[in-house]
């Protein structure tokens, strides 16, 4: 699964919370009347870049997504500079939670491998290329 997706891709969140707000007013709404707190937005239909694959821990790391609150401690440093604070970082999230995107229609799409004969330098080549399955699209290059 973490050879469909490479560093660069964009992709979109689509398991957990909904961002979308008329589905947090209503679903906040139902738990007001069980007398539960209401939950905050999550990232689900969230799109992004991904900065950084872990093919360790099959999570990658997307651009705006999952961002989490670090506080960070004031460092000394040779040149007398203090850094520290509260930085916001992009946490990683499992490649099962993610779908690429169709660049030209911005919709996720399910990836599949289709391999191609490469002519370079006078010898052919097999080489493995992702292709968009299903749908208007089936069988385009990513």
């Amino acid at each position: 699964m973490g050879a469909k997706i490479k560093k660069g891709d964009l992709v979109e969140v689509i398991v957990g919370r909904p961002s979308d707000a008329k589905k947090i007013e209503a679903r906040n709404a139902t738990r007001e009347a069980k007398g539960k707190a209401p939950l905050t937005p999550g990232d689900k239909g969230k799109q992004g870049v991904v900065i950084e694959v872990l093919r360790e821990t099959n999570r990658v790391v997307v651009e705006g997504v999952n961002v989490r609150t670090h506080h960070v401690r004031q460092g000394q440093s040779a040149q007398g500079q203090v850094t520290g604070g509260i930085e916001h970082r992009e946490a990683p999230i499992h490649v099962s939670n993610v779908a690429l995107v169709d660049p030209d229609t911005k919709k996720p799409v399910r990836v599949g491998f289709k391999e191609v004969q490469v002519e370079r330098d006078g010898r052919v080549r097999t080489k493995r290329v992702r292709v968009i399955r299903g749908g208007e699209n089936d069988g385009k290059e990513i």
